[in-house]
């Protein structure tokens, strides 16, 4: 199937003002809180804790993806049928009973969107549309709807088989049968379908007669061994993930037919917002976003792009920003130290004998992922970029071996996830740059052969929809495809080359191995981040900002834990060392230095944490991190060639390690020694996201301290009444007992504020400009309305082991504007002028002042009628 005319890829604008949601009065939310659904905890269960989360601030409810996914879901992002809300979270009469809750709490309801895919179920029939065109070929109603190599003729790869389908077929394991198939009415009719094992499939009609082998070589898939994806897979997935098939939403009636559910509830008030998964998988993400803006009557929308180093959203997508990854690692950098960068990899090397740069472990992983499992793409591009040649005359000795070298370098050559081109648009200069300088670097891996190097010319132009080759030839469907397949294949190759293979290699430092960071960059100065702060106030003032998704690789508080390490880089070496030592007996010859490296990161980050009411983490959740990163860094083991005696080495280590006396007692002592710092950062980073130019979204259950690592371990459940009981012992007056009521209360305090006074925080006219100090362990800024006078400070402390070395603050000081100011944390008063940091950071290591002429600042009700933490103020005064 070849790509749509990308001129009439829009829905229709008149049709689409015809129906457009009335946009919701809650336009911008103060703050968003993301909840996880599931069968196990459904709508109703999030209704019920809407009164906590309105006691703690939140603006909006923000929930995982709410559509029809495949049976056992846990996430929600293998959407099978966008015409229903989930039923196992509730079905619609569940979702609006949770619009209801929040709405009349004051709050929104934010849902996250999947444009990109649809699940492959098992059986594939729970997937309607899929299961149509899988039966009925080109006849179905929707044989546009997925993404398929149009030179495979619609026979669709159905890579489910153990073995290869010679030797299934001889041992008789697939059969022919019945089965009652559900239908869009809700009833079921009787089809002929084959069957193995769990799997199920559809017949092609006038098919039913003929022999198994016959029939399965008349179908409109084809059934295959699973090893044969990686090389001939011939749909559009996620990243290389088989069982999410992509869809075509750049096609109007398919992108109608997937919003229609979500658009009705939106128009009839119980969606107030969205958020949009990997924009950077579809043909063209600005169209995308542009129908949306139409459709929603531009209701606030933030989609998850990933920027890389310096990289900015294009300023023509139409939405807010993105879900704040480039927040992320600049906030949680401002507690790390750049002088400890050296003593880590000196640490580094030493473990593991490796001595490249992070860049050349990132190739190495990149250049694997093309090669393997992401090689059918690869062949895709360069089947298409070779026709193409070949039917130009002035292109035809451009050979098939050459293009393949070329795109397979230029692809791990990209910085970033794509380059935003346009079939028919002149390549915007910012975009062409970002080709053209992947381009110089994958000709250094190339070299100067000179017909390599006409190749890759000829690759670059068609990638940036340029002319080349013969006259007139740049609106074919063909050079269309090429710079929409290129774009869309460079995201899958960045993404599993660098997050999933080289981050799990590189275990120097497990705090910046995270989605948006770089492991090479340790350290944020503060004038970057205000410079970052300043920049978003002008340009997506109310983008969304995080510390924690469902795709951290660690959550917000296990990596603040770690910026410790970078101020103490010697001491932690000592520590590896001693750990080293507790656990020798219990190490087998196979476990090497990066795995180890990263098992003691993770053990000192999810060790017992005194006043954090979050326990150690347990055999059971250590293993099954073990495996996974073993597995994703894919250098002893992967997860199609296992190899059990490392694994079970690495797993054996680890086991030794959480029962050993030594080990316990070693960094129980370290958290001791550290606990300061420690709690510096956890409570400074998270200050700082609340209070910055953006929309903070707070992850469920790290309101408080949650010690979690990649999914699905922060997906568990989440002690929800345990949190609302302390937050209302701290409201009737009680003062927060450990670091974990801290953060809870510093978060509630943050987000009422924020709801109190929106205008200090919201858009281009919430102010937001930096306080100097006399140190650099202290970082200040205020916001205010436009330029009128601050109203609101954040202070923070920053690199606590090295100012504690340091003597403490000394003559230190801040300087705060003019007038008499409050601390809604600690309760202490100041006047306004160089304010010392000894008196002002007392019993926190942060502070949120507001002027104590403000309600806010005596503790005012909000609109729960609960007093705004005076219990709390008075207690610790």
């Amino acid at each position: 199937m070849a790509l749509p005319d990308l001129s009439t890829a829009s829905a229709d604008p008149e049709q689409a003002d015809a129906h457009r949601p009335v946009p919701s009065a809650r336009a911008v939310p103060t703050s968003t809180y993301r909840l996880q659904l599931h069968a196990g905890f459904t709508t109703d269960d999030a209704a019920s804790l809407v009164p906590y989360l309105a006691q703690l601030g939140v603006g909006h409810v923000f929930c995982s993806p709410v559509l029809q996914a495949a049976p056992g879901s846990t996430h929600g992002y293998d959407v099978v049928d966008h015409t229903r809300i989930s039923a196992e979270i509730g079905g619609e009469d569940g979702l609006r009973r949770l619009a209801a809750a929040a709405h009349d709490h004051g709050m929104g309801l934010i849902v996250d969107v999947v444009p990109n895919h649809m699940a492959i179920p098992t059986p594939i029939w729970h997937n309607r549309a899929l299961w149509s065109t899988l039966r009925d070929g080109p006849d179905s109603p929707y044989a546009d709807w997925f993404d398929i190599d149009p030179s495979s003729e619609r026979s669709i790869l159905v890579p489910v088989l153990g073995r290869p389908i010679g030797s299934v077929l001889a041992d008789g394991e697939i059969e022919l049968g019945v089965e009652q198939i559900p239908q869009p009415d809700g009833t079921t009719a009787e089809e002929a379908v084959v069957r193995y094992f769990d799997h199920v499939l559809p017949v092609a009609a006038g098919t039913q007669h003929l022999g198994l082998t016959d029939l399965l070589d008349r179908q409109w898939y084809r059934l295959a061994y699973w090893k044969v994806a990686d090389d001939e897979l011939n749909y559009r997935r996620f990243f290389d993930v088989d069982t999410l098939a992509a869809i075509r939403v750049e096609l109007p009636q398919v992108f109608e037919a997937t919003h229609e559910t979500l658009l009705r509830l939106q128009g009839e008030g119980v969606i107030d917002g969205y958020r949009i998964d990997h924009p950077d998988g579809l043909t063209d993400p600005r169209g995308y976003l542009r129908d949306l803006e139409r459709a929603t009557g531009g209701a606030w929308t933030v989609v998850e792009k990933i920027l890389e180093a310096d990289e900015q959203l294009p300023g023509d997508f139409p939405c807010a920003g993105t879900t704040g990854y480039d927040a992320l690692w600049r906030v949680g950098g401002l507690f790390h130290d750049p002088h400890g960068a050296l003593g880590l990899t000196h640490l580094w090397q030493r473990r593991t004998e490796d001595l490249r740069p992070f860049s050349e472990i990132a190739a190495e992983s990149t250049e694997q992922i093309v090669s393997t499992s992401l090689w059918a793409e690869l062949e895709r591009l360069t089947t298409l970029i070779h026709h193409i040649c070949q039917e130009d005359i002035r292109l035809r000795d451009t050979t098939r071996r050459n293009i393949q070298k070329v795109v397979r370098a230029l692809l791990g050559a990209m910085d970033r996830y794509r380059a935003y081109i346009v079939p028919g648009e002149p390549a915007p200069g910012a975009e062409r740059a970002v080709i053209d300088q992947a381009a110089a670097r994958a000709l250094q891996v190339l070299g100067d052969d000179e017909d390599v190097v006409m190749t890759l010319e000829t690759v670059v132009a068609l990638v940036c929809g340029d002319e080349v080759g013969s006259a007139g030839r740049t609106a074919s469907a063909a050079r269309s495809e090429v710079v929409v397949r290129f774009a869309q294949t460079c995201g899958p190759v960045h993404a599993k080359g660098l997050e999933d293979t080289a981050f799990y290699r590189y275990t120097r430092f497990l705090a910046v191995t995270e989605v948006g960071s770089d492991p090479e960059r340790i350290g944020v100065e503060p004038d970057d981040l205000h410079d970052h702060a300043l920049e978003k106030r002008h340009t997506h003032p109310d983008a969304m900002t995080t510390l924690s998704t469902h795709d951290t690789k660690r959550s917000e508080d296990v990596r603040a834990r770690l910026a410790v390490l970078t101020e103490q880089p010697l001491e932690w070496a000592v520590l590896v060392q001693d750990l080293d030592r507790a656990t020798s007996a219990s190490r087998g010859d196979r476990v090497d230095g990066a795995v180890e490296l990263l098992l003691w990161q993770v053990l000192v980050s999810c060790w017992d944490l005194p006043g954090a009411d979050a326990p150690r983490i347990t055999a059971d959740r250590l293993e099954g991190y073990l495996l996974k990163a073993m597995r994703e860094a894919k250098t002893l083991t992967t997860w199609t060639d296992q190899d059990s005696e490392y694994e079970q080495q690495v797993l054996d280590l680890g086991r030794a390690a959480l029962a050993s006396e030594e080990v316990d007692r070693l960094l129980t002592e370290w958290t001791r020694r550290t606990h300061a710092a420690q709690r510096t950062a956890i409570l400074g980073q998270k200050l700082v996201q609340l209070t910055m130019p953006g929309v903070p979204d707070v992850y469920q259950g790290n309101e408080t301290i949650d010690l979690s690592l990649v999914d699905p371990d922060n997906r568990r459940a989440v002690d929800h009444a345990a949190h609302a009981e302390r937050l209302t012992r701290m409201l009737e007056g009680a003062g927060p007992d450990g670091i974990g009521d801290e953060k809870l209360w510093l978060t509630r305090s943050a987000l009422v504020l924020r709801r109190q006074r929106p205008e200090l925080f919201q858009g281009r006219d919430a102010g937001y400009r930096p306080l100097p100090t006399t140190t650099g362990h202290a970082v200040a800024f205020g916001r205010a309305v436009g330029e009128g006078e601050i109203e609101v400070v954040t202070v923070v402390t920053r690199l606590a082991h090295g100012l504690a070395q340091r003597g403490g603050w000394g003559d230190a000081q801040l300087a705060l504007p003019e007038g008499r100011w409050r601390d809604l944390l600690s309760g202490v008063e100041v006047d306004g002028g160089m304010v010392p940091l000894q008196s002002l950071l007392t019993t926190w290591p942060v502070a949120l002042l507001v002027r104590a002429e403000d309600p806010a600042a005596d503790g005012a009700e909000d609109h729960d009628g609960a007093r705004a933490g005076s219990g709390v103020q008075e207690e610790r005064r």
